[in-house]
């Protein structure tokens, strides 16, 4: 293609959807990863915090639940549930319906630390909002706005 094939096509339609596709994907799961990493603190690990968010969210699941969930295998997820137990932000109990299985719930603990962990990215994230400029918030509160809707939330 030719410089001026590509200028032409470029003024009839400047995103292509693709391109946006891979652009919006990147970027979200950079601003993901860093959100994971520059917030969670030194209470809990990002996965840790996940599965305190989905209990909170979805309330007492099992270990088959939650690993599903998270798309990994039960030991991993009887590893984060351990440590969850074991720091006193959720608790294990027989399922009400099936005594074979074990049943997760967060504890106040649990809702804290992860209350806690979400106002620490919230502030991470509104400290680099708050170095836009009026305009490119505006861009960005309209794209959240349109991401939420694609997502169907």
């Amino acid at each position: 293609m030719t410089p001026a094939q590509a200028s032409a096509l470029a003024t009839k339609d400047p995103i292509q959807p693709d391109t946006l596709a891979i652009e919006l994907r990147t970027a979200v799961m950079r601003t993901s990863r860093r959100l994971r990493v520059e917030a969670t603190g030194d209470v809990i690990t990002p996965g840790q915090y996940t599965v305190l968010a989905l209990l909170n969210g979805n309330g007492p699941q099992t270990l088959r639940g939650l690993a599903d969930s998270e798309h990994v295998q039960a030991p991993s997820m009887t590893r984060i549930v351990n440590a969850l137990v074991e720091q006193g932000f959720a608790t294990r109990s027989a399922h009400p319906d099936d005594g074979r299985q074990i049943h997760v719930d967060i504890t106040d603990a649990g809702r804290a630390v992860l209350a806690e962990a979400r106002d620490q990215r919230t502030a991470w994230l509104a400290q680099r909002v708050a170095r836009l400029s009026g305009e490119d918030r505006e861009v960005l509160s309209r794209a959240a706005q349109i991401m939420q809707e694609m997502s169907g939330k």
